[in-house]
């Protein structure tokens, strides 16, 4: 005897299914091929396929009000800016308002106001009890400035000031300027988290040289045990294309041209931003897209000289002539 197709609702059997261990939940029974997925909004798991809905009581640990806008969630949120690694004391610090106003939005009298100035400027003082916090302090505003200057995305910036944190505990910070650790820790998690960012970049928004910064950086690597993978020359290849106003041809052929030269070992050894480069110049005259190599070595930051002497072992190696 056939058994009865199964009913599309939450039932006692779906409900223990769902608190088996997390490898059989994200398989769906009923279609054997779909995966459950959570829907924040209904608080049901639901199969993306045959729409299943698995459990429909999951708890909502969001909060209670609802908004529909921008100004309503911040009239309605009763919580702070979540904690961040970017700021010394983490962001959990108390800050005095800048307005000489009540909680009524009246202009307070001279006195109070000659009160509160003096008051902020204790607070600002008592922020940072030690040496080691002015050191953070500066430390972390200096990242923050630099990562804006790159455009470096928040979760980076995070990740730099977690190594610039480890650096100072670990006493790597002695004998060398603050702003030179911070900005190696900035292109080291840059390059950890796959951000292409050059040195040549790096030292053009800092105020340190270009050659202290490499000394710390490798000096800060090998004392954290960070593992670098060497860069791979395409990750430069979108941005580089992009601010020369290039299709999508001259970036795919410029990714191929690096493939195949790489494969025949002509990377070992040079730097990822000139070998970019020059792919992207050879890709720009075969598209008839052609841009001088004045032009391309300005964007990238290398010399011409430089553009060339790649551009010869890479059409040699393609076998172009």
């Amino acid at each position: 005897m056939a058994s009865p197709p199964r009913q599309r609702e939450r039932t006692p059997e779906t409900t223990e299914k769902t608190q088996e261990p997390d490898e059989r939940e994200r398989v769906c029974d009923e279609c054997e091929g779909g995966t459950l997925v959570k829907s924040e909004d209904q608080g049901e798991l639901v199969c993306d396929q045959c729409g299943l809905i698995v459990e429909g009581s999951n708890i909502d640990h969001g909060p209670e009000w609802r908004a529909f806008n921008h100004s309503e969630r911040q009239n309605k949120s009763r919580v702070g800016a979540p904690t961040t690694q970017t700021m010394h004391d983490k962001g959990l610090t108390t800050s005095i308002d800048w307005k000489n106003q009540d909680a009524y939005g009246r202009s307070i009298s001279s006195d109070k106001r000659n009160q509160m100035r003096r008051l902020r400027k204790w607070q600002e003082r008592i922020r940072t009890k030690d040496a080691g916090e002015r050191n953070l302090q500066f430390a972390l505003s200096e990242t923050d400035r630099m990562a804006s200057s790159l455009a470096i995305p928040r979760s980076v910036r995070e990740v730099a000031c977690v190594m610039y944190r480890r650096a100072l505990d670990e006493d790597l910070i002695r004998g060398r300027s603050i702003e030179g650790v911070a900005t190696s820790t900035l292109y080291a998690a840059c390059r950890m988290e796959g951000i292409p960012r050059s040195l040549e970049e790096v030292a053009a928004v800092s105020r340190v040289e270009r050659k202290e910064i490499g000394r710390t950086y490798r000096y800060v690597a090998q004392e954290l045990g960070l593992e670098m993978e060497p860069v791979n020359p395409k990750k430069y290849v979108p941005r580089f294309c992009s601010e020369l106003e290039l299709s999508e041809e001259v970036q795919a052929k410029a990714n191929e041209i690096i493939d195949t030269t790489t494969e025949k070992g002509l990377l070992s050894g040079k730097s990822p931003t000139g070998y970019a480069a020059a792919a992207i110049y050879a890709a720009s005259l075969l598209c008839n897209e052609k841009k001088t190599q004045r032009e391309v070595s300005d964007v990238a930051q290398v010399t011409e000289v430089t553009i060339r002497n790649r551009y010869q072992e890479q059409i040699e190696a393609m076998g172009i002539h």
